[in-house]
């Protein structure tokens, strides 16, 4: 099996740590190679062997620029060097039978992937870890129904037609992709990603070092971790955050992360001197027990038009260390149905920071329910949502014809 990724080791970004895991995972009983790029993201700047093999995978990495991606114009050279590298190396690389795992990222990855898969007889599985044209639609780098969101789908039809099969990480999203794929038949699998049960447990608040070193015991906190990207909705938690300053001030927010709106963050919250906000600078993986743990309440937001676009991964790890969620993101969403069929947490509509303000006074009448939810969400990711079994249907997915 070949898997072909933009991201992959070291990178500690989500994708990586899960393109890894999986590739690692199905090692333990097939043949498996990865052909993927420099790291470009957290790991920036480190330059990894262009080939190597690590827990008995093969690593093929190919020359690409590794320019900053939070700049449109540098993530579409990065995009097409590594897109022509890899398409030029998967010509001499793949061998009839073999059997591709490719990812969404970038875009045109898939595509040129399954021309170099048809060329050589290979059969090609999707793994949709964001959804095109849909999300450049939602954060309005091209318009719904442009000419280049046609373009895109029409590209899509054309992998779905040839594709052996299509992973997806949500139900909202495997009903958009029965529907993008219409008359094609592709099979199409619900896979999500998993909790990190290995690393991430419920510790107690009171014994939280990133708490105490912040000065935040006695307050009520609410946290944000990870990617501060363009589908973010961090202007509404801003917009809470803001209101609730002087209303209540033991109510305090906490930003982990890194990200295209990240900038803006900080400087919204320097100028409104918003001192119930703290942001601190992307942290490593291997710390996620401690700043997980640094909360009363996750928080995961998702801008408007999400809806079977992405599904973020965070949000199994908050699981993992028994946190409640509160998310920002439409209804009919996997994040919206996650939390209500587990009774996890709660949800309300991307954009309303008056609807989000309510609803996080609301959260403070009833200490007991928090604890509920924090069991309801260790127990969830628990018996749901773990490594094993995504990788197990990793496996029945790709080499589902054998």
């Amino acid at each position: 099996m070949w898997l072909v990724s933009e991201v992959y080791y070291p990178e500690e970004i989500s994708t990586g740590y899960y393109l890894t895991a999986i590739a690692e995972g199905i090692a333990a009983d097939h043949p498996v190679s990865v052909l993927t790029g420099q790291p470009k993201h957290m790991a920036r700047g480190v330059k990894a062997p262009k080939r190597e093999t690590r827990n008995q995978v093969e690593i093929y990495r190919v020359w690409c620029t590794t320019f900053d991606k939070n700049f449109l114009v540098l993530r579409l050279i990065n995009m097409f060097t590594v897109g022509v590298s890899m398409f030029v190396r998967s010509l001499f690389l793949f061998q009839k039978g073999d059997r591709i795992l490719v990812c969404t990222a970038p875009p045109s990855l898939p595509f040129t992937t399954t021309a170099a898969a048809l060329i050589k007889g290979s059969a090609v599985t999707v793994l949709v870890q964001d959804s095109y044209p849909e999300i450049l639609e939602a954060v309005g780098t091209i318009k719904k129904g442009s000419l280049i969101s046609r373009c895109i789908d029409m590209v899509n039809r054309w992998v779905f037609k040839y594709a052996a099969g299509i992973i997806v990480m949500g139900r909202d999203m495997q009903r958009s992709f029965e529907k993008k794929a219409e008359g094609l038949d592709p099979r199409i699998f619900y896979i999500p990603n998993w909790a990190d049960l290995d690393e991430i447990e419920p510790r107690l608040r009171s014994q939280n070092e990133l708490l105490a070193d912040l000065g935040l015991n006695d307050k009520f906190v609410l946290l944000y971790a990870g990617n501060i990207g363009h589908p973010t909705d961090v202007e509404t938690i801003i917009g809470a955050a803001s209101r609730l300053r002087t209303l209540r001030p033991e109510i305090h927010f906490l930003f982990i992360g890194a990200g295209a709106k990240a900038d803006w963050l900080k400087r919204t919250v320097e100028n409104d001197s918003l001192s119930n906000v703290t942001i601190l600078d992307y942290r490593p993986r291997s710390e996620q027990i401690i700043f997980l743990n640094a909360c009363d309440i996750g928080l995961v937001a998702l801008i408007r038009g999400m809806v079977g676009t992405a599904m973020p991964s965070r949000t199994y790890n908050l699981m993992a260390a028994g946190k409640p969620i509160l998310a920002l993101t439409e209804a009919g969403s996997e994040l919206s149905m996650v939390i209500e069929e587990n009774g996890i947490g709660w949800h309300t509509e991307p954009g309303d920071a008056n609807a989000l303000t309510k609803l996080i006074l609301e959260t403070l009448e009833d200490r007991k329910l928090l604890n509920v939810m924090g069991s309801n969400a260790r127990e969830a990711a628990l018996e749901k949502y773990s490594k094993e079994s995504a990788v197990l249907a990793y496996k029945e997915a790709v080499f589902c014809s054998d």
